[in-house]
């Protein structure tokens, strides 16, 4: 059997580019080299396309660099291609199927997959707008609300009304929710340019952190919860992972606490619930996968009160970490889809994605 080319795109702009670094090693490691030609693919913190066909473990650290050559995939449909230059010597790589591991703005917002889709190239993850959706946690939250799924009373404020209007944010949020409450980026992950406010200066300090990241801030109310996920997989038909739970080793699940505090945060794979806690968790993460139509996988994150009891959806991730210690794969391990299985079904799903849309009219 002719083997897939798979190209495998890592690094990206985002404050996410150091977790794409370790998520693309840890793939590139398992996937069956017997079934796929792989073509790790970087793209640098400035946004330039490299090739990269060195060794796997330079890319964790970030040397893979110094021995990358240029690159770019045409969107022209009748290339599917990433065409390399050295020395005057263009290569062209031809591709069967994309699998971005770029987490956060530039790689899991829709703006490459729309590179994708111009390409005509069969690509792992969520399409377009379910990507953009998903990132967007303000559009999001919106969107599971009106689908009458349970998401935390929030506030939205925007970049350009800062400084001048930092001192009504605070007012709004102390008059709606009080402390403690989270300050987030609207369009992040790994919980970069996150805080968890307790009082007035903490909350102004929060706020302007979060729109070092973005135009839009994100304030929400806090629940004493405990914090539980659930690995979503499928097109038409999704399913849901048994759920795991996150014991973090500070007071929330920190960019910090989730990479780099030595194994002190506590992962709970299964997590700790009855039967019938399970089951909703599982239920619902369907269903709030369907309401911003996702196809591939998603990593859907829930709160549940440690007071009432109350389940509420917190976030989805489309492109969510697949590191040595991420959630998103051990779940599925948990569940009894290995790694390695995980990822064929993700490029499977790709494909099988793909000649769905080849199936539908263009033009009259």
């Amino acid at each position: 059997m002719e083997k897939l080319r798979v190209g495998v795109i890592f690094g990206g702009q985002s404050g996410e580019h150091e977790v794409s670094l370790m998520s693309a090693t840890s793939i590139i490691n398992v996937m069956d080299k017997s079934k796929y030609d792989i073509i790790p693919i970087g793209i640098t913190k400035d946004g330039r396309w490299h090739l990269f066909l060195g060794d796997v473990s330079k890319i964790k650290d970030g040397s893979w660099i110094e021995e990358a050559v240029p690159v770019f995939l045409p969107p022209d449909p009748t290339f599917k291609c990433a065409i390399s230059l050295k020395d005057g010597v263009e290569t062209r790589y031809y591709l069967d199927v994309i699998f971005p591991v770029l987490h956060g703005p530039r790689g899991e917002d829709g703006t490459v997959q729309g590179l994708f889709e111009l390409m005509n190239i069969p690509y792992v993850s969520c399409g377009v707008g379910s990507s953009a959706v998903c990132m967007d946690k303000v559009f999001s939250k919106k969107l599971l609300k009106q689908e009458g799924l349970p998401v935390v009373d929030f506030k939205v404020f925007y970049k350009k009304d800062l400084p001048q209007g930092l001192s009504d944010m605070v007012i709004e949020v102390e008059k709606s929710f009080g402390y403690p409450c989270f300050v987030k980026p609207a369009n992040l992950g790994s919980s970069v340019g996150v805080s968890k406010a307790h009082n007035r200066e903490e909350l102004k300090s929060a706020i302007m952190l979060a729109a070092e990241f973005d135009r839009k801030i994100l304030v929400e109310r806090f629940i004493p919860a405990r914090e539980i996920e659930c690995s979503v997989l499928g097109n038409d038909n999704p399913v849901a992972s048994l759920p795991g739970e996150i014991i973090p080793s500070e007071e929330f699940y920190s960019y910090t606490a989730k990479y780099f505090d030595g194994g002190k945060s506590k992962l709970l794979i299964p997590a700790p619930l009855s039967a019938e806690e399970t089951e909703k968790i599982r239920n619902l993460a369907i269903r709030a996968y369907k309401a911003l139509d996702c196809s591939g996988m998603a990593r859907v994150d829930f709160l549940i009160s440690k007071v009432t009891g109350v389940i509420y959806i917190n976030e989805l991730n489309s492109i969510p970490g697949f590191t040595s210690i991420s959630m998103y794969p051990k779940m599925w391990e948990a569940s009894g889809l290995s790694y390695k299985e995980l990822i064929d079904r993700l490029i499977e799903l790709a494909i099988e994605r793909h000649r769905q849309k080849q199936a539908l009219k263009l033009t009259l």
